[in-house]
């Protein structure tokens, strides 16, 4: 008869040391990306591309977050898609919403000038 219960590798009681390779990659990842933004936000002017910039900066960090620790990069492809494709749509509504925005806001400040 086959033996089910679990075999340890180590002496009873030892606790395995804790695997946070995954969270020191994902935290280099979401610093260098904010960092990314940082030097975005002091060099370049205001603009509808910055702006834009800075929406897509996000989504990867959230994307980042998102696979780490909800662990959706460990789903079925059909559950990744399910959540990518709305977002992908998003943030295309976004930047046409900035891009308006301020196409408006140009249009109004010259209006009264």
């Amino acid at each position: 008869m086959a033996q089910h219960a679990p075999t340890h590798s180590g002496p009873v009681g030892e606790i395995p040391k804790p695997n946070t390779a995954w969270i020191w990659k994902t935290f280099w990842i979401i610093s260098a990306i904010t960092a990314l933004e940082f030097l975005i936000a002091y060099i370049m002017p205001a603009s509808t591309l910055r702006n834009s910039i800075f929406i897509i900066l996000t989504i990867f960090k959230a994307f980042f977050i998102v696979a780490e620790f909800m662990h959706l990069k460990h789903e079925t492809k059909g559950l990744i898609w399910t959540i990518l494709i709305p977002m992908a749509l998003l943030i295309w509504l976004l930047v046409a919403l900035v891009t308006e925005g301020n196409y408006l806001g140009e249009t109004i400040q010259n209006a009264f000038k």
